[in-house]
């Protein structure tokens, strides 16, 4: 079995962590009956996705400062270019996808675990998700 789906919302700041969890897990509760496995991939090259801790509403911010500190805007030969060189190498950390185990229709996500699109480069009108379920 594998299906794929996409998600789609608008993001509102330059940088930010959005909570996807509950659209990833609407796709895993109607589609995912047969499915072990739930891949999560941000479509864009300055864009990422993080599985993090979603009880601290500081975490997020944590990250974009981290991000921010370990990589600087406006020192990238890329920045010549269109002048987003930070956002491109901060979703290349991050990474464009994770995949969580399924069961019996669910995420396996520990209590404290949620599924964030990480925007880097916004704010845009539409960012799309693909969810793909093995």
């Amino acid at each position: 079995m594998l299906v794929r789906f996409s998600i789609t919302f608008p993001t509102r700041k330059n940088q930010e962590l959005v909570d996807i969890t509950e659209r990833v897990r609407a796709v895993v509760v109607e589609h995912g009956a047969d499915a072990r496995l739930c891949a999560i991939y941000a479509m864009g090259a300055t864009a990422a996705i993080m599985v993090q801790e979603n009880w601290d509403p500081n975490i997020p911010t944590d990250v974009i400062t981290c991000l921010d500190r370990l990589v600087p805007k406006g020192v990238w030969l890329h920045d010549r270019v269109d002048g987003n060189g930070d956002t491109h190498i901060k979703a290349g950390i991050i990474g464009p996808s994770e995949v969580v185990p399924v069961e019996d229709s669910r995420l396996v996500l520990s209590t404290w675990q949620n599924i964030f699109f990480c925007e880097f480069d916004g704010p845009r009108t539409s960012r799309e998700v693909l969810i793909t379920l093995v």
